[in-house]
């Protein structure tokens, strides 16, 4: 048996952690440059807010209904996230932490599935603030079916799917476009061949639905049908890529300003991969106009470099991506984003140093072990590159960000007796 416990409106919940006064208020968060909404509170909701609607839109209906609005605070979901997952570890055999706000749990040989995910739900809301969801199932897929079940139509935000009657009725209520792995595309053909609800996709020929669904289409139905196909993955798989990018929070036309975004990203990126034990063997970087404003002159730059020797050396990694962007910078245009992106992935262990290799790697290796443990402690770029800049203009728009209240000691609660 299988569990999938599910952070309820994780972000707005975590910024109401915080501001308890919230409670039982319409909360909003935003995407990066507080663009669009990200995340809904329940409350706002229920005033007919949508996944993805542009903040402008929303002016009125913020103000006449005093929506909590809030720009996309990741330093503060991503802490909260670890406190929520190892608070759930201490009471399972086995996890697989799915997403920043789900994970897969083994409930096997469980007496009572619901009272272990009802006293687990308890513990996260009483430790953590956060509430959750739990779905218990023989297989991820309908472990899915039933987070959906009770996040939405239990009250003890708790659900068992294990009865063969029970799942049936459960696959005929499940519209097919909410199942797991079903996005838009798929949705839209398979209700243009009369398929609109899981069940119907249960009872389509396994052949049909390999070929129009893959393979994984075929085993996610497999699960539907209760025969376990994707099994628990303790160990977050290694990447094949990383890339880091953002959209700019104002308009950048100058190359320093280029060089400090790209820089930045760079580090990012040799930061994330030291965090897996990884190198790296390319880095690629691109910028770009705004293709949303046809009046401006447009331009896209995009270009890679290949590296005899793995690294995941911040310095290293820096210095090439901004050679790489002297190679496609043009002047006179208004660039809105700019990224880089790491492949060629390799373990650090597995690292071979080339016969002209200069650098002295050791040394190297040293300056970003203390960099990270500083960093790790202090806050994020505390110290950094000094081609990273210090204003940082060109930084997101976040103009209704709340405080770092768990990772900055700055930013934490002052509670006044």
């Amino acid at each position: 048996m299988l569990a999938l416990a599910d952070c309820n409106n994780f972000y707005a919940s975590c910024e109401r952690v915080f501001q308890p006064h919230l409670q039982n208020k319409p909360v909003v968060v935003l995407s990066n440059n507080d663009g669009c909404v990200i995340a809904r509170s329940n409350e706002a909701k229920a005033l007919d807010i949508k996944m993805g609607e542009p903040a402008f839109r929303l002016k009125d209906i913020i103000k006449n209904k005093n929506i909590q609005v809030f720009s996309s605070n990741f330093a503060l979901y991503g802490d909260m996230s670890k406190r929520v997952m190892s608070t759930m570890r201490e009471e399972v055999k086995r996890m697989e932490v799915y997403s920043i706000d789900e994970s897969f749990m083994d409930f096997s040989g469980e007496a009572s599935p619901e009272e272990k995910a009802i006293a687990l739900r308890k513990k996260v809301l009483q430790h953590t603030g956060i509430p959750i969801s739990i779905g218990i199932a023989p297989t991820k897929t309908l472990c899915k079916v039933a987070g959906l079940i009770a996040k939405k139509h239990t009250k003890t935000g708790v659900f068992l799917l294990n009865d063969k009657k029970l799942i049936e009725r459960a696959l005929k209520w499940l519209p097919v476009e909410d199942l797991w792995g079903v996005g838009r595309k798929h949705a839209s053909f398979l209700k243009n061949v009369g398929i609109n609800t899981a069940y119907d996709l249960c009872n389509a020929d396994n052949s049909w639905i390999k070929r129009h669904l893959s393979v994984i289409g075929l085993r996610m139905v497999k699960e539907l049908r209760g025969t376990p196909c994707f099994g628990l993955e303790e160990n977050a798989k290694q990447k094949k890529n990383i890339c880091t990018s953002r959209s700019f929070g104002k308009k950048v036309n100058k190359l320093e300003e280029l060089k400090e975004s790209i820089s930045s990203f760079a580090s990012d990126c040799a930061y994330k991969l030291r965090q897996q034990k990884s190198c790296t063997t390319r880095i690629s970087i691109f910028i770009t106009t705004n293709p949303f404003n046809p009046s401006a002159k447009q331009y896209k730059g995009l270009t890679s470099i290949k590296m005899d020797t793995p690294t995941n050396d911040s310095i290293e990694i820096v210095r090439l991506a901004l050679q790489a962007l002297e190679k496609v910078y043009r002047d006179g245009y208004v660039y809105k984003k700019a990224g880089v992106v790491v492949s060629d992935i390799v373990p650090q262990s597995q690292q071979q140093l080339s016969l002209f290799d200069n650098l002295d790697r050791k040394k190297h290796q040293k300056i970003m072990s203390s960099l990270d443990l500083i960093n790790n402690k202090m806050g994020k770029d505390k110290v950094r590159l000094a081609v990273q800049g210090h204003q940082r203009k060109w930084r997101l728009k976040q103009e209704r960000l709340s405080p770092c209240y768990s990772t900055q000691i700055k930013e934490a609660l002052v509670i006044k007796l």
